[in-house]
């Protein structure tokens, strides 16, 4: 019998803890692909051979303008490598810096500081361009398209609004209800008023909303909708980046919004789904470590990776520090006040509200499988979102898990939990 170590991502720093082999089905890590090596290169090819559309400096005028769309910290996507290249290039292609300005998809996240800007685009392009939150509570910031055939009122920035090109930067992974991330989402949820994210999100209770599903998925179709009556008349050019678990560029996609998109998808399902020859009794994830697992909010995507992996009545040993807590009051208060999924569930059905959503989206899971944290999150505020206990270390969790599922248990490792999708062929 052999006794292995594994080092997980767990915040800023790691956990190890030990397994015996004969435990453990599979480790399930993105599939490996060689990394860019020439960042600018990669960058400036996409954009000069981009999908669906002409090259950029066809499409790019002199004396135009534009805004360019970045994520927010709670999404990785080394802006600060890619910025200052589409900066310098919209310089040669002659449009002055004056004329470019950066706004930050919050959705309906916190504001972001100055010197979380700063970090984001680099100091270069920061000391260059005006920068913007999107702050979606401001409803003075936002200018109305129309509704959509679901009834959602389109408010979208209105930095986004008076500029001849909207680039929307930013990386895909897959999206537990909207199917995956990137494209629209830039400008739908990404920059868009809180009405419009809250009707859109609430389409998440619908049984054809899931990871990785688009046709006939409603939050999908939604976003898809909304962000074709912003679009009409303005050019949208995608600017899209796959990551592996180290943060390293993979691939860029640049073009149309749709049809880039499109294409993204098909190379996100090839390096972050992993085939696993069967269920396991528990699972341990790992986030992959800060920003994914700064707080529940956050860590909520990787739950829903786990689940994938995981046979009912198993358990998930998740690790994330949760350094700022739940990362929603409404979700505490949700959860604490009506204690169970199928309550959370009703009074959304009657009343759909934007942070009770992800204390649904949290809870729902719970149902079929316990999950045991490995975190720094308050004991009684976990024991309120129906987490069935938080230990210091991986090793107390799995005596916990042990009791559910016996000591027979069979493993499956998820280090890049946030990232891969398990599936069972």
């Amino acid at each position: 019998m052999t006794i292995r170590e594994y080092d997980f991502a767990y915040g800023r720093g790691r956990k190890k803890f030990t397994l015996n082999d004969d435990k453990v089905l599979k480790e399930v890590r993105t599939k490996d692909f060689t990394p860019l090596e020439d960042i600018k290169a990669s960058v400036l090819d996409a954009i000069y051979h981009p999908i669906g559309m002409p090259a950029v400096n066809e499409v790019v005028r002199p004396g135009q303008t534009i805004a360019f769309i970045c994520n927010d910290p709670t999404r990785v996507a080394n802006s600060y490598d890619f910025m200052p290249i589409l900066v310098n290039e919209m310089n040669k292609l002659g449009i002055k810096d004056e004329d470019m300005h950066i706004v930050f998809a919050l959705g309906t996240h916190r504001d972001m500081s100055y010197e979380e800007m700063v970090m984001a685009v680099g100091s270069e392009v920061a000391g260059r361009l005006k920068m913007y939150n999107s702050t979606s509570t401001i409803q003075d910031d936002f200018e109305y398209f129309g509704d959509t055939s679901r009834k959602t009122p389109v408010w979208i920035n209105k930095h986004l609004c008076h500029v001849d090109h909207v680039f929307l930067t930013g990386t895909i992974v897959h999206h537990y209800f909207s199917g995956y991330g990137g494209g629209r989402k830039a400008v739908l949820p990404g920059c868009a008023a809180m009405e419009t994210v809250r009707c859109n999100h609430s389409w998440m209770l619908d049984a054809n909303a899931g990871l990785g599903k688009t046709v006939g998925n409603p939050v999908y179709e939604d976003q898809m909708e909304g962000v074709a009556l912003f679009a009409k008349g303005r050019s949208l050019i995608l600017f899209n980046a796959i990551l592996n678990a180290k943060h390293q560029f993979l691939r860029i996609f640049a073009g149309d919004y749709i049809a880039a998109h499109k294409e993204a998808c098909k190379f996100v399902d090839e390096v972050y789904g992993v085939v696993i020859p069967q269920l396991a009794d528990v699972v341990i994830v790992s986030c992959g470590g800060y920003p994914k697992d700064i707080n529940v909010y956050q860590m909520q995507k990787t739950m829903d990776n786990a689940r994938c992996a995981v046979r009912e009545g198993g358990v998930v040993i998740l690790l994330a520090e949760c350094e700022e807590g739940s990362g929603s009051k409404v979700l505490e208060e949700t959860c604490k006040r009506l204690g169970s999924c199928d309550a959370i569930e009703k009074e959304l059905e009657a009343n759909f509200v934007i942070g009770a959503n992800k204390a649904y989206a949290v809870t729902r899971l719970m149902k079929t499988v316990k999950y045991i944290l490995v975190s720094s999150l308050d004991k009684q505020l976990a024991k309120d979102m129906l987490f069935a206990g938080v230990t210091d270390t991986v090793e107390e969790a799995l005596a916990i898990a042990e009791k559910e599922v016996g000591k027979d248990y069979r493993v499956i490792l998820m280090p890049e939990g946030s990232l891969t999708v398990p599936r069972v062929e």
